[in-house]
């Protein structure tokens, strides 16, 4: 029983470490929603999963320049996607390694602010147990400090 147990969860991450990433990326001007799952949270939707954005006073240069420092800052992460206004980040858990993907939209407001949109998600299963929030709550607070 127990090896069945422990093969059943091997499988498991294996699979949770090899799923390709969903359809990411900009879509117009913004993020892709998150799906009706539970597992996702954002900055863009409106919805009770959702979040307001970071609004950071600089520019967006620097803005990037300190998300990136955040992002490298917190274990097991892999930047996957930098480009002027645009981040994709891997996220593995400790236990098993499944990976959340986090982006991160970087917009300059008419005062002069950066706006960070971002949206972060589960690669896999249905719910998170609120990872994905506690997360972005995490790099949100990193980044008023």
């Amino acid at each position: 029983m127990m090896k069945k147990l422990y093969l059943l969860l091997c499988s498991l991450a294996l699979v949770g470490c090899s799923i390709t990433p969903p359809e990411l990326g900009i879509s117009g001007e913004s993020l892709k929603d998150c799906p009706a799952t539970p597992n996702c949270i954002s900055s863009i939707n409106n919805g009770s999963r959702d979040m307001a954005p970071i609004i950071f006073n600089g520019s967006k240069a620097n803005a990037k320049e300190k998300l990136l420092s955040i992002i490298r800052s917190l274990p097991r992460t892999t930047v996957v996607e930098k480009r002027d206004n645009y981040l994709r980040v891997e996220f593995r858990s400790q236990l098993f390694g499944f990976v959340d993907d986090v982006e991160f939209l970087l917009s300059q407001t008419q005062s002069n602010k950066t706006k960070i949109d971002f949206r972060s998600a589960s690669r896999l299963g249905v719910s998170d147990l609120g990872v994905n929030k506690a997360r972005m709550k995490k790099v949100t607070a990193l980044f008023a400090k």
